[in-house]
């Protein structure tokens, strides 16, 4: 039986509707961006054919809601196996968090990888709206399996302070300081394969 790896992607948030406008009137693509194969696309060629790699799209993830993604993420539940590991990166990952502090998971999970997750927006002058997290993380910490925090100190989206308050209320928690990895838009993440495999030694 296939070991189950579940990737949720990141998103932008915005406290108005006026803001999102904005925004969307102001981006500039960057095509030479989107013929490139991220790190997510490629987990499940790295990991090999023992693992199956599911990645949902979340629901409107250039405006996220944290009530869309946690109806949406829902209908993928019975669907998923015991000894899961579960993949937040940046909105993805203050997603999980939240959700599994917040609600009982029906399968045993093997392992939560937080990947430049916000923990609040205190240190940015980006709002996650209703992507708050509760006073606590102790019911992540007591169904999470193993937690993996990684963070790089030169990450331009998430302020770095984030991942200091992710060690302190997940003290169980094996944290990785990276220096030069931004906001992990890159490639490949050896690092990330090889943590995931150590989990099933």
């Amino acid at each position: 039986m296939k070991k189950q790896v579940v990737v949720i992607h990141g998103g932008d948030t915005f406290s108005t509707y006026k803001e999102y406008i904005s925004f969307l009137k102001n981006y500039k693509i960057d095509f030479g961006r989107l013929k490139k194969k991220g790190w997510k696309e490629g987990l499940s060629e790295k990991l090999g054919r023992g693992f199956e790699v599911i990645a949902p799209r979340m629901p409107n993830k250039t405006n996220a809601r944290y009530l869309e993604w946690k109806i949406w993420f829902r209908k993928f539940l019975p669907h998923i196996k015991n000894s899961v590991v579960l993949i937040g990166h940046s909105l993805g990952g203050i997603f999980l968090a939240k959700y599994l502090s917040e609600n009982k998971f029906p399968k045993k999970i093997k392992g939560v990888f937080l990947v430049a997750a916000p923990y609040d927006s205190k240190d940015s002058d980006h709002s996650l709206v209703d992507f708050v997290l509760p006073r606590n993380l102790k019911r992540l910490e007591e169904q999470g399996g193993q937690i993996f925090i990684y963070h790089s100190k030169d990450d331009p989206v998430v302020p770095f302070a984030n991942f200091k308050k992710y060690v302190k209320a997940l003290a169980r928690a094996h944290a990785a300081i990276f220096k030069n990895r931004g906001h992990f838009v890159q490639e490949e993440f050896p690092e990330i394969v090889k943590d995931i495999k150590s989990l099933f030694k």
